[in-house]
């Protein structure tokens, strides 16, 4: 009897601890990071161990192997620096303008020179295409430009095309970085060296050069690591002349299949992804602790030099700008000679035939379904993208919103798919999963590895930002932790969650490299649409890739415009 009472207060006592260690915040965190760390342990760190393995293989160990990786190593380098040093080329003096001087239609334009960094890189690709490609306003109109002493201007060639969309897109991060950092110097120390005799240069190099070292430091390894990553816009532009990691890891994949050096490739590629973001990420923190602006520097242009330069740049940027995104609309509108297409006749002008071909499955196209429907395949996807993105950032930013021990280990491991491109996470699934990617929901898994650091950093401040003496009094006036939850945490959320939303939404839109790998021919998005018709010859394939890539344009734009909306303030730039 005494054993039967001893083992009863035993089961109580063990009824207890279970109880208590359900009940302790540990065991709370835990619960919030389970499906977040499942999501990524299944669908990021499983294929990269696939990936690891695989380009171990000894027959990845060859001399070939290694002149080829060796080789394009070096040209992704090359074209990486080059497209680095012509950003700060128009980003350095951008950056001054937009920091010093104020100007009629500044707000405008330093939108203006935002939107294509938003973009999806097909959209890039095709704006140059529809400018200046073997279709485009230029070419097509002046096809035979004899009153120019070269051609070069309107014929230029793919690489001179690559070059000039990494600049198009990323310019807006040093005008943001070095400006911001610009823009928060104490003018008292220039004044303070003028009036000691030092000029302009001097005063640059010895004052002000010093000071923006970081923030210079940080906008070159941003630019160059977007730049050694590019895919979109070499293939598009390039085609698979330009032999990148990127593109090399494509080629490996589906046109001439080569799984390990695939991967040994991939590996290669998220070693230096990997060392550029952790020294974009230490000299960040360095600019990012610099004293905040008690108050704008910037003044209307004074002396005739002034004018000259906030002229001359206002105008080199609204052009360089303005003219390939509205040559896109403007192309997917216009017929010219060389559209005849498969109904015969020419004609000049306004036409709409590119978005009504969009409807038609025409014999012998590429598709199984009329080209529109890529654009229904791309909204579904990106809604499953924002139910899956939203799902597991929540709990992993309601952790982080509060960091313990626990999170400073777990931030880094979930913000790790933005270290691994997008051709490499296609090609660890393909490693993976196999037979099993004929399904469709693989496409919107893999943008959800995309989408979900951004959700999650978007998610985490406004979660930090709920005062914790609100919940506290809701509790305490009866309000169980569901009606705390709403009627005290979602109004507040409700913004960051439309804006994180928007975010998975578009992210998923543009998403190219690993949907190029994943999609089946019958489920095409609206980026592989656009590779696909690009890719085929006749002015009709390109006008609908032209339509298509206008669409997507208009649908990101709009994106942004209401993340822009919903940002909370002092969330930073990027």
């Amino acid at each position: 009897m005494q054993n039967k009472i001893l083992n009863h207060g035993d089961t109580d006592a063990l009824r207890e601890k279970i109880l208590d260690a359900f009940a302790s915040p540990w065991f709370f965190r835990i619960l919030l990071w389970l499906a977040p760390i499942l999501f990524l342990l299944s669908f990021f760190f499983l294929p990269l161990s696939k990936i690891l393995i695989l380009a171990f293989n000894t027959s990845a160990f060859t001399k070939t192997n290694f002149q080829l990786i060796l080789s394009t190593l070096s040209f992704t380098f090359y074209q990486a620096a080059l497209s680095t040093i012509l950003t700060f080329v128009l980003g350095l003096p951008s950056a001054i303008l937009f920091s010093r001087f104020n100007f009629r239609g500044k707000s405008l334009l330093r939108a203006l020179t935002a939107v294509p960094f938003m973009l999806p890189t097909v959209v890039v690709a095709s704006s140059f295409n529809a400018l200046v490609g073997n279709h485009g306003l230029f070419s097509s109109l002046i096809p035979n430009p004899s009153f120019l002493i070269s051609s070069f201007t309107l014929h230029p060639s793919s690489f001179i095309l690559i070059l000039s969309a990494h600049v198009f897109y990323n310019t807006t991060i040093v005008i943001r970085i070095v400006g911001n950092a610009l823009s928060r110097l104490d003018p008292k120390l220039e004044a303070a060296a003028h009036s000691l005799g030092a000029d302009a240069f001097r005063v640059w190099k010895n004052i002000t050069l010093p000071l923006l070292r970081p923030s210079l430091l940080a906008a070159a390894l941003l630019v160059f690591m977007f730049d050694f990553t590019s895919f979109g816009v070499i293939l598009l532009l390039g085609g698979s002349h330009f032999s990148t990691l990127e593109v090399e890891i494509y080629l490996r994949v589906l046109k001439l299949p080569n799984l390990p050096l695939a991967a040994l490739l991939s590996i290669v590629q998220l070693i230096f992804t990997l060392i550029f973001s952790i020294l974009y990420t230490r000299t960040i923190n360095q600019v990012t602790t610099q004293t905040a602006p008690r108050f704008s520097i910037a003044r209307k242009p004074k002396t005739i030099r002034e004018r000259a330069f906030v002229f001359t740049f206002y105008l080199l940027l609204i052009t360089f700008f303005a003219l390939p995104l509205i040559s896109l609309p403007i192309r997917s509108l216009t017929r010219l000679e060389a559209d005849r297409g498969q109904r015969g006749e020419v004609q000049y002008g306004f036409t709409t035939d590119y978005y009504e071909e969009l409807f038609i499955n025409r014999r012998g196209s590429l598709f199984y379904v009329p080209p529109i429907q890529a654009a229904v395949n791309s909204l579904g996807y990106a809604s499953i993208t924002v139910l899956l993105s939203l799902a597991l950032g929540y709990p992993a930013a309601y952790a982080l919103a509060k960091p313990t021990r626990l999170e400073k280990i777990l931030d880094p491991l979930i913000m790790l798919p933005l270290g691994a491109s997008a051709v490499m996470l296609g090609l660890g699934f393909i490693i993976s999963f196999g037979r099993s990617l004929a399904s469709p929901w693989f496409v919107p898994i893999a943008h959800t590895l995309v989408a979900l650091p951004f959700v999650i950093r978007t998610l985490q401040p406004a979660l930090a930002s709920i005062p914790e003496r609100l919940r506290q009094a809701a509790s305490t006036l009866g309000a169980s932790p569901f009606r705390v939850w709403q009627t005290v945490d979602f109004p507040i959320l409700s913004r960051a969650t439309l804006s994180a939303a928007t975010f998975a939404f578009t992210v998923s839109l543009g998403e190219f490299g690993a949907t190029l790998l994943l999609t089946r021919p019958e489920y095409p998005t609206i980026p592989i649409a656009i590779q696909r018709f690009l890719s085929q010859p006749g002015g009709l394939n390109f006008g609908q890739a032209m339509a298509m890539a206008t669409l997507l344009m208009l649908l990101t734009t709009l994106a942004i415009l209401i993340i822009e909306k919903l940002r909370l303030p002092n969330s930073g730039e990027f």
